[in-house]
């Protein structure tokens, strides 16, 4: 579970980052850019140091990506400028643990016992109590109803594309093939380039997007490069490739709650209540459980 760990803090801070990519750059190039960055850095590493392509899972990775990293991140960019980085993320990733536990379910037949279904649930429910009152931002209905539904598009894909590297890993060991956590990111990776290129090309011919756009939106951009697709990703494959999903999103969703302390100080963020602190200890105490009792 230390891949768990680490996708949760390399995910508290991909949010901050995104959202201000996202104003400065547009959201659909943001997220094209953070792919062709992680693209090059993780394909680095698969072709020098991994499988490259030549797996017999790629096929599934490649899926998952195109789901996952691709309408799912796409949805999630969408959200980010309406809704604000954390009460989209706490959307995002609460319903992502329960898409992913219930499509595992019924298409590779992976359940939870009854104890870790209710440590996941203890998690849930800190990040719920610990982010919601601040997380309701003031909009209009129209942008806030936008934002949601993004969001909870953003969560059934990104559950279904780790699902998608639970099957590929899965695939993998059946042909006693060997994928690392990096080329495993790496061609989901390349999925997501796919389905971000073609809506960003869609887009521009229509000049409803720019491919390219201020200069100063770039650190952003390698920030939510490294910390979600490269590295957050890498640890995320590396999670999967041993634990259900079912139990692997609850600890990824508290990243969320450490979220608060950078969208304080980048993006002036309201202080948290003491609500915040309450459904950080349960969210915190479940995820350990998750961790240490299995």
């Amino acid at each position: 579970m230390f891949g768990a760990i680490g996708t949760t803090l390399c995910f508290a801070l991909t949010p901050i980052f995104a959202n201000r990519a996202a104003h400065r750059l547009g959201s659909i190039s943001a997220n094209f850019w953070r792919l062709i960055v992680a693209a090059i850095v993780l394909g680095i590493w698969a072709h020098l140091f991994g499988a490259g392509l030549n797996t017999g899972a790629f096929n599934w990775f490649f899926l998952g990506g195109l789901v996952g990293f691709g309408v799912g991140g796409v949805s999630m960019f969408l959200s980010l400028p309406r809704l604000g980085s954390s009460l989209s993320t706490l959307i995002v990733q609460c319903v992502t643990a329960l898409v992913a536990a219930a499509v595992e379910f019924a298409w590779l037949g992976t359940a939870l016992t009854g104890r870790q279904m209710f440590w996941a649930a203890l998690t849930l429910s800190g990040v719920v109590i610990g982010l919601l009152p601040q997380s309701l931002v003031r909009v209009s209905p129209e942008r806030f109803k936008a934002g949601v539904g993004w969001a909870l598009l953003s969560a059934a894909a990104q559950g279904a594309g780790a699902v998608f590297s639970r099957k590929a890993f899965a695939v993998a060991a059946s042909l006693h093939e060997h994928v690392d956590p990096g080329t495993a990111a790496y061609h989901r990776a390349l999925g997501g380039l796919a389905f971000g290129g073609v809506v960003l090309a869609l887009l521009a011919l229509s000049g409803r997007a720019k491919l390219l756009g201020d200069w100063r939106s770039w650190p952003w951009v390698l920030g939510n490069a490294l910390t979600g697709p490269i590295l957050g990703v890498t640890c995320y494959q590396w999670a999967l490739r041993s634990n259900p999903a079912g139990l692997v999103q609850p600890i990824v969703a508290v990243a969320p709650l450490l979220t608060i302390p950078f969208a304080i100080w980048i993006e002036n963020a309201p202080k948290p209540r003491l609500s915040y602190y309450a459904g950080a200890i349960l969210a915190i105490a479940g995820a350990t459980c998750i961790v240490l009792v299995r």
